[in-house]
């Protein structure tokens, strides 16, 4: 199971880092819309 994991992760490390960043922008989002009632 590990080297299935660590060749997933070799195959996929160009895009890995798009998805990180993707995954952060929409918390990013999420918190802004619960935090935007209260500041309004």
């Amino acid at each position: 199971m590990l080297n299935e994991m660590k060749a997933v992760l070799s195959r996929s490390s160009a895009t890995i880092w798009q998805d990180a960043v993707g995954g952060m922008c929409l918390l990013v989002v999420l918190f802004g819309a619960l935090h935007l009632p209260g500041a309004i």
